[in-house]
């Protein structure tokens, strides 16, 4: 029998007799895939699953955009000013070692005199 003739039921029988299955996924309205600097989104996409040897592949179509991802900005952490001036008097550093060491420790006072002081 030759491939370019024969019907869907023909082509799902002999799958099944393969061990692989196939279901059309109606219900998915969206699929997004996460790159490193943007997303590609499919809305309304048409989405088939296979399952075969105990793996599960996934066919998608549909229209796709493609969305840049904003950068993150960085929160300005402020620190107890009384924090910073015991970090400088127990490490004997300046303000600006002191709120660096503060910033690697989290806000932790006692952490950043100990990383400062086994320097």
């Amino acid at each position: 029998m030759m491939p370019g003739r024969m019907n869907s039921r023909e082509v799902k029988r002999m799958m099944a007799q393969m061990g692989i299955k196939s279901v059309d996924m109606t219900d998915v309205k969206k699929v997004v895939m996460e790159g490193a600097a943007k997303d590609y989104v499919i809305e309304n996409p048409q989405v088939m699953m296979i399952e075969a040897q105990g793996e599960k592949y996934f066919q998608i179509s549909g229209a796709m955009k493609e969305v840049a991802k904003q950068a993150a900005s960085t929160p300005q952490v402020q620190y107890n000013d009384d924090d910073i001036k015991l970090v400088m008097e127990q490490a004997k550093v300046d303000r600006s070692k002191a709120i660096e060491a503060l910033k690697k420790a989290d806000g932790e006072v006692a952490q950043a005199i100990i990383d400062l002081a086994t320097r």
